[in-house]
């Protein structure tokens, strides 16, 4: 297939873009590369340095793309708490732009960059895709309106697509190109920020809430692995029909407690660090992992690299290469 990859110099957005050139799918990748890297790209792939609002000068009705995945957005909660319209504007506006285009030029299919944090629940059952749907923070509730857009979209009739929801990517992938893995700035998921305390660009490492009905007492959170989290995408794109609008949630289905967590960097890394105790942080459930049956079933999905120390030591290695950081 022709397709187009918007936000492809990202995190999750290049690993997929890679697979997708891998297995003999012509790419094309919009990206502003405002947080993305350009060393993400693969080389096979057309670039178009771009906002995601121009995409109708890309994907035009000669264009003749078969699909579209759609990454192109601003993921910071803590942010889009600061500059809600920042969100509105890159996440929606930007998604609508998108779907106009699709509309314009026909395009068949689309592969939606969603997110689980839009689910509320009892903080102790894993989400499956009929959990209430609660965003608890502005980039949470443009994930859950742009799900809303492409469902409207597809009842058209023209239109396939799946809106995939994650929970926790994770990890690093080398390729034949690239070393491609997490890196933010300011950073915060957990894994590279404890990284970052083992690496020595951290003085420290503070953990949020130690008094959660958990086992030992910490948030417990649902990680998988980049790859596996990619393999999604093009698994999705070969189940999709016309008219069709599904979502799909990834995830391990298995929990680690940030404790947990902290204790598997440790082992990984061969580094201590201190680590302070504070108070819960406000709305964190303590607990949010994923049902992924429905992917298992419906798309034959199910991750190959589940064991968090191993996703831990890829992306220790990524970020050893990254900022030079000795084994």
């Amino acid at each position: 297939m022709k397709l187009l990859v918007t936000g492809g110099a990202g995190y999750i957005g290049s690993v997929v873009a890679h697979q997708l050139v891998a297995a003999g799918h012509e790419v094309e990748i919009l990206d502003d590369l405002s947080t993305g890297f350009a060393t993400n790209l693969p080389a096979a792939a057309v670039f178009h340095h771009t906002s995601i609002h121009r995409v109708a000068e890309i994907l035009t009705p000669d264009a003749d793309f078969d699909g579209v995945l759609h990454f192109a957005a601003k993921v910071e909660v803590a942010e889009s708490v600061r500059d809600p319209e920042k969100y509105w504007h890159h996440n929606i506006e930007g998604s609508l732009a998108l779907l106009r285009a699709i509309r314009t030029a026909r395009t068949p299919r689309l592969i939606f960059s969603s997110t689980g944090s839009m689910y509320s629940g009892d903080g102790r059952t894993a989400f499956d895709e009929a959990a209430e749907i609660r965003p608890a923070n502005p980039y949470a509730a443009t994930k859950a309106t742009v799900d809303m857009m492409i469902a409207g979209e597809c009842g058209t009739g023209t239109l396939g697509a799946a809106s995939l929801r994650y929970f926790n990517a994770a990890g690093a992938v080398r390729t034949a190109e690239t070393f491609l893995g997490e890196r933010h700035e300011p950073e915060t998921h957990l894994i590279p920020i404890l990284l970052q305390a083992a690496g020595g660009q951290r003085d420290s490492f503070t953990l949020f809430g130690t008094d959660h009905p958990t086992t030992d007492g910490t948030c417990v959170r649902d990680y998988v692995h980049v790859s596996d989290l990619a393999a999604a995408h093009l698994l999705a794109l070969e189940a999709l029909s016309p008219g069709r609008y599904e979502v799909f949630n990834l995830g391990n289905g298995d929990g680690y407690s940030n404790r947990q967590v902290l204790d598997t960097v440790r082992d990984v890394t061969g580094r201590d660090f201190p680590v302070y105790d504070a108070d819960r942080r406000p709305g964190d459930p303590a607990v949010c992992i994923a049902n992924s049956d429905k992917a298992a079933v419906e798309l034959g999905w199910k991750p190959q690299r589940p064991n968090l120390s191993d996703i831990v030591a890829d992306a220790w290695e990524f970020h050893r290469t990254v900022h030079g950081v000795a084994g």
